[in-house]
């Protein structure tokens, strides 16, 4: 860790000329207190840092030294860094691991070529935030803590103990044998076996985890897409499903299509609509994902679901009667 952080550290100095300490800390999450043992630490290796004394001084490595690391082409560069400004950065708790990879791969563009690869990276961006109409993604809520647990259980392939909380039950202990971590339209799972069988854990449901000592029991190799493709079809096959009619303006369909589990039928009809058959994990579920298309889909099937919509719309239209908002008055 330690050697990781020294290589990170002399890459910033390359890379940004005079750091003060505090800047270094920053960047690297540690205490200044630190970097100044790591500062002696490199002087004593052969590295030449030196003190800016004054009022913006800093640390600052002598002209000219360069460590020698392999060159990228300008295209190469450019597909990395584009890569680290995706969403991927708090993606399984790597993101320090992913800014300091960065950093190398900018330290490892030809001179000539880095300011045209990292202001190409500037002007590509992948997934932000928000749509042009202010719509957050919202991250899921990972522990730190748990986060790490996992994710060392599964790359040093050892059992798990966690604290996991299902839909609907009480949380309770379970030992696991982790396979792969897969993360789809920012929710993160962990794919494991308990005793052979297979089991999917969405991460945010995890209370606490503790990477145990023994070996996982798990196949030597996987092919992580073909296995979560594999689950994702049992699970849109499953009996626990919620089985829904509708009817749809074609042009909401592929909105529809995201929240749904699966499309079992379509069919257009005389009108221009489209009548359809989906599966949801519950009435829940289903009445959310007709509600947000408003008056551009109907719930055709079955009752209860009809019943939830029209007594959220019998609410909402309560609320914004002619006679106004109700006010709160002092007693």
């Amino acid at each position: 860790m330690r050697a990781d952080r020294l290589v990170s550290l002399v890459l910033l100095l390359r890379q940004r000329g005079s750091l003060s300490a505090s800047q270094l800390a920053d960047e690297l999450e540690v205490s200044t207190r630190t970097i100044l043992r790591d500062i002696e630490a490199l002087s004593a290796a052969g590295v030449p840092v030196y003190v800016n004394r004054g009022r913006n001084g800093g640390f600052s490595l002598l002209p000219g030294f360069r460590a020698e690391l392999m060159g990228l082409n300008q295209e190469e560069a450019l597909a990395l860094l584009t890569a680290g400004s995706i969403g991927g950065r708090q993606v399984f708790g790597l993101g320090s691991a992913l800014s300091s990879a960065m950093r190398k791969v900018v330290d490892a563009i030809p001179a000539g070529h880095q300011a045209a690869a990292t202001d190409a990276a500037q002007r590509i961006l992948f997934e932000p935030q928000a749509d042009l109409l202010s719509r957050y993604r919202l991250a899921e809520g990972i522990s730190e803590t748990v986060m790490n647990e996992v994710r060392r259980s599964v790359l040093d392939g050892r059992k798990l103990r966690i604290h996991y909380a299902a839909e609907g039950r009480d949380a309770a202990w379970r030992h696991v044998d982790p396979i792969g971590l897969v993360t789809v339209r920012e929710r993160s799972y962990l794919l494991a076996l308990v005793d052979g069988h297979d089991r999917t854990y969405r991460l945010s449901r995890v209370l606490a985890a503790e990477a145990l000592a023994a070996p996982a029991e798990r196949p030597s190799e996987v092919n992580l897409a073909q296995l979560w493709e594999a689950r994702s079809a049992r699970f849109r096959a499953g009996e626990v499903q919620f089985i829904v009619a509708a009817r749809l303006d074609p042009a909401r369909r592929e909105e529809l299509a995201e929240t749904a589990l699966a499309i079992v039928h379509e069919t257009a009809e005389s009108d221009g609509w489209l009548r359809m058959e989906l599966t949801f994990q519950d009435l829940r579920h289903a009445a959310w994902a007709i509600w947000k298309l408003g008056v551009d889909a109907e719930a055709l099937s079955p009752p209860e679901l009809r019943d939830v919509l029209h007594q959220h719309a019998v609410e909402i239209a309560a609320r914004y009667s002619p006679r106004g908002p109700t006010l709160a008055t002092d007693a």
